[in-house]
């Protein structure tokens, strides 16, 4: 059996760290984007260049959501209705304010996804939408990792060697952000519809 204080830490997240990250961006990735800030806090990782996974991961997932809103939408919340309310959200905002629509929608809980899916049904060219999806993506990525780095130093100035609780430290935020997220998918699947 593996033992986890055994694992270099160090090296686990150097070997992985960047390539989660622009994962996790390319998903729902805030948690990752925290936890990889946390770690350039810590020295494991290049601030800069998590930035700039962070925010590709960001732009790419959102341009995969809109393709399949261009041309797939009405199937797409055909085949998955629970979206349905939350692609009526985001169609009303980009409605009232297009362009802020694109660069916001991935802060609104609920429309990561479903936005530039529904952002794709609009209007909206592909050109405008990649330009202000690439500004979307650098301030999102640079707010979740900076949520991770200032939660680091923050850390470090309550906890006197934060050096020794590393392996508990992430360990713990990985959890904790599991939790979250299996809770709020669960919630979000055992919510009434709305017809």
């Amino acid at each position: 059996m593996l033992d986890p204080a055994s694992l270099d830490l160090r090296q686990l997240i150097a070997a992985h760290g960047y390539w989660l990250t622009f994962a996790g961006a390319v998903l729902e990735g805030e948690t990752i984007l925290v936890l990889a800030g946390l770690a350039a806090n810590r020295g494991y990782l290049s601030l800069p260049a998590l930035i700039g996974l962070g925010a590709f991961g960001g732009f790419v997932g959102d341009q995969i959501y809109f393709a399949v809103g261009r041309y797939f939408g009405p199937a797409f919340l055909q085949r998955f209705p629970r979206l349905g309310a939350h692609a009526n959200r985001a169609a009303a905002l980009v409605e009232r304010h297009p362009k802020l629509a694109v660069i916001m929608v991935r802060f609104v809980y609920g429309l990561r996804i479903v936005g530039p899916v529904a952002i794709g049904m609009s209007r909206i060219g592909w050109f405008r939408f990649a330009v202000l999806n690439a500004i979307g993506a650098v301030v999102w990525a640079s707010c979740w990792l900076g949520i991770g780095y200032l939660a680091g130093s923050a850390l470090e100035t309550v906890v006197d060697n934060l050096k020794q609780l590393e392996h508990a430290l992430f360990v713990s935020a990985l959890i904790v952000a599991l939790i979250v997220t299996v809770a709020l998918r669960w919630r979000r699947r055992r919510a009434p519809r709305r017809l």
